[in-house]
């Protein structure tokens, strides 16, 4: 690890984060663990796929 590393991890230590703001980031990667896991087992819609086209070389 670097040095930055250790020195935020000991800032963190020292001022930890909000409880709002926990809950926040482990809401948010709730959601899109959920959002993954449904396009995983096919129940995504297709209205909400997108479908890129392809460029002529």
């Amino acid at each position: 690890m670097n040095l930055r590393h250790f020195l935020r991890m000991s800032q963190w230590a020292r001022n930890p984060s909000s409880e709002h703001r926990v809950k926040l980031v482990f809401g948010t990667i709730l959601i899109c663990l959920a959002i993954a896991g449904i396009e995983y087992m096919g129940w995504w819609p297709d209205w909400a796929e997108s479908h890129p086209k392809k460029l002529k070389p």
